[in-house]
């Protein structure tokens, strides 16, 4: 399983939406490495130090960002503020010889410069998306807007991963319109840590769920 991963790009509909949490789920199960490229705002460590600490990461299993802004906002405002201009060719994809997360910044058009925004850093990095969307209400147009602008540039969707309360319909008409699987459903976990994470890897079975993805987009 490892050796067929390549690296898989974690994106979300939304700030807040829950690409952290996803993103370590995935470095768990799937025996990954993470890496932010991006990283606006420092407290507690930025979301490197939240995965290192949830999964109790050793430090070769984790990428040092291309550039850590102190603000928590927008990239390219963020990297205004702190005075350091953010040039797209230093977020070139990192050597790994394990699979690798890359857990992007904020939306699909969140802005990195004035001129290049992160669905511009996703055609150019070409790598299978998995798209983190909140389960509840709001999803629905959030959730299809984004997998839009995916599609009209051509970029490869492996799935949906739904975060937040089940939702007795949403996952069947995220399925319908956005031509797209929903790979995984992460609901809310009290306490939320490595053990609880790894709990829900196994009963969705997601090692095979991924195992299949991949091999489908293979054939």
């Amino acid at each position: 399983m490892r050796s067929r991963i390549g690296p898989l790009v974690v994106c979300g509909t939304d700030t807040d939406v829950g690409k952290t949490v996803v993103s370590a789920w995935l470095v768990q199960g799937l025996k990954a490495n993470y890496w932010k490229p991006v990283q606006s705002g420092l407290e507690g460590g930025g979301d490197r130090g939240r995965v290192q600490q949830l999964l109790d990461l050793p430090a070769d299993r984790v990428v040092p960002e291309a550039y850590a802004f102190q603000q928590p906002v927008s990239p390219h405002w963020a990297a205004e503020l702190d005075g350091l201009p953010l040039e797209p060719e230093r977020l070139r994809l990192p050597p790994s010889s394990e699979p690798l997360i890359v857990e992007t910044a904020g939306g699909l058009m969140v802005p990195l410069t004035r001129g290049w925004l992160q669905i511009d850093q996703l055609q150019h990095w070409g790598c299978p998306i998995v798209l983190v969307a909140r389960s509840g209400l709001g999803t629905l147009n959030h959730t299809l807007l984004s997998l839009e602008a995916l599609k009209h540039r051509d970029l490869d969707v492996l799935g949906l991963i739904l975060n937040g309360p089940p939702h007795a319909d949403n996952p069947n008409t995220l399925e319908q319109f956005g031509s797209v699987p929903v790979i995984a459903h992460l609901p809310p976990l009290s306490p939320l840590n490595a053990q609880q994470l790894e709990q829900q890897w196994i009963q969705q079975n997601l090692s095979s769920v991924f195992a299949q993805l991949l091999a489908d987009r293979r054939e």
